[in-house]
């Protein structure tokens, strides 16, 4: 096979992300005849069938969806190359995308990422929250590079990757002090009637969570249930309920939201995991990650 022609692959990834070639000869301010062409000539140079006709426009193949996912790969990195090299070269620095699933703890974050600002080579960090499933979307066409969240990857998920688990924690039960002022009884039975701020059902541990106080005949008036782990500690350092965090960050918990621990749930463990896009190479940042964790070694 010939080198390949970047700007056909160019072409075909416009065209495969503007869904027909007219959208696309807008965007490229080409005649829709000369993308057709170059479309037909990677095609033929590839010895495969990118794309076929939906209706009034076009859809991918199969392969056209592999070859998709390297388009992106590869034009996402020559963005990140202009983009660095627009800041000068003595100011450049290493890009690094992140996705975290809101369930995952803040501070949990900043220590997994404690290794990557303590490189010699500047890293540029951009970090983005939202749902799982997004997330894994977005690492699956390369637009993040790592993944940190509270599950493994689905198995219905169609995504090449690495799961890397980190390890898990022990629950702590928090309470601003005049709440805790109010509990009854000792650790748990004072959970029993007491206000409770509960994960949301996009949490990994909230299941777990739940299973362990009906083993243990615990029924807390659930006032609110939040997805957002930031969100639920703000309403817990406002005293609105009880609520739980990783024992492995107590200290953090008390000293950032005011409040102190009920008693800790050593039978419900939540974990967290770091997923990584499969590559040939691995990015110098995450490998910083990995070494750290204990992951890798050198």
């Amino acid at each position: 096979m010939s080198h390949l022609n970047y700007k056909h692959l160019r072409y075909f990834w416009v065209v495969a992300k503007a869904g027909s070639i007219a959208r696309a000869s807008e965007q490229l301010h080409v005649t829709p005849q000369s993308i057709s062409g170059q479309l037909a000539e990677l095609e033929e140079q590839l010895g495969v069938k990118l794309l076929r006709r939906a209706g009034r426009g076009l859809e991918l193949t199969e392969t056209g969806q592999q070859v998709l996912s390297y388009a992106d790969e590869i034009f996402s990195l020559g963005e990140a190359l202009t983009e660095a090299l627009r800041s000068g070269p003595l100011t450049a620095s290493l890009p690094l995308r992140v996705g975290v699933a809101d369930s995952v703890a803040k501070l949990q974050t900043y220590r997994l990422l404690q290794a990557v600002l303590q490189l010699d080579e500047p890293v540029r960090l951009t970090v983005r929250e939202g749902r799982l499933s997004a997330l894994l979307g977005e690492l699956a066409v390369h637009r993040l590079d790592l993944v940190i969240v509270d599950r493994p990857m689905p198995s219905n998920l169609n995504v090449r990757a690495y799961v890397h688990p980190l390890g898990d924690s022990p629950l702590t039960v928090f309470a601003t002090p005049a709440l805790k002022a109010t509990l009854l009884g000792a650790f748990p039975q004072c959970l029993h009637g007491a206000p409770f701020l509960l994960p949301g059902e996009d949490v990994a541990v909230r299941s777990r969570l739940l299973d362990w106080l009906e083993g243990q005949q615990l029924r807390p008036r659930i006032v609110g249930e939040f997805d957002d782990g930031a969100l639920l500690k703000a309403f817990g350092q406002a005293g609105a309920g009880l609520f739980v965090a990783p024992s492995t960050i107590v200290d953090d918990v008390c000293r950032q939201h005011g409040v102190e621990v009920v008693g800790q749930i050593e039978a419900v463990k939540e974990q967290t995991y770091l997923i990584t896009a499969e590559r040939r190479t691995v990015h110098p940042a995450i490998r910083a990650i990995l070494l750290a964790q204990g992951l890798i070694h050198e």
